[in-house]
């Protein structure tokens, strides 16, 4: 079975590069730590944990998105609605929730989710952003909650992964032919004509 190690970076969106860094590293703390760019071309990663990041591609033709209420239904295309990030102490919830209103951004009020201790906010682009602290000796993690009174067939089955619902893959790999193709961003680290 694979095993994942977090989120590895979410990919959003900006025109305003600077105003993001401004946002994310100077307001939320959050390290810039690779900043690739070139002639018309930026995608700067910021570190949410020794693991996990958050970029941003700018593209000066992109707009800020409306901002939408986090779990508010819509109708039509979307892909989207929040993303939330955890932070280690319920302390760190409440002096992360001063720090934003003291900078004049609007900021929700606590909210109790039960496991979870959130704050809401908006980011430069509009992109919807939750901090959540888990609630001291509540683990979903260890003990899944499955809570919904009108739960699918396929829900019912329960939390756990079920083999045999896709194709297994027919084709096993030698990591000696295992091979990376340089895609964008691979000149910064390794020159031109890495192979």
């Amino acid at each position: 079975m694979i095993k994942y190690t977090g989120v590895n970076h979410l990919a959003m969106v900006t025109s305003d590069m600077d105003g993001t860094i401004r946002f994310w590293r100077d307001l939320l703390g959050m390290r810039m730590i690779a900043a690739m760019g070139g002639p018309g071309y930026r995608h700067y990663f910021f570190e949410i944990s020794d693991r996990d990041m958050i970029a941003f591609f700018e593209w000066p033709e992109a707009r800020p998105v409306e901002e939408k209420e986090h779990g508010r239904k819509v109708s039509g295309p979307i892909a989207f609605d929040h993303v939330s990030f955890g932070v280690e102490s319920r302390e760190m919830l409440w002096q992360l929730k001063n720090k934003i209103d003291a900078a004049g951004v609007w900021v929700s009020e606590v909210i109790d989710h039960g496991f979870i201790h959130s704050i809401y906010t908006f980011d430069p682009n509009g992109i919807p952003i939750e901090f959540s602290w888990n609630v001291e000796g509540i683990d979903i993690h260890s003990a899944p909650m499955i809570n919904d009174s009108v739960p699918s067939e396929i829900t019912r089955e329960g939390p756990e992964p079920r083999p045999g619902k896709w194709p297994g893959s027919a084709e096993t790999s030698d990591f000696r032919d295992y091979r990376a193709y340089p895609g964008q961003g691979s000149e910064f680290f390794f020159g031109k004509n890495r192979r």
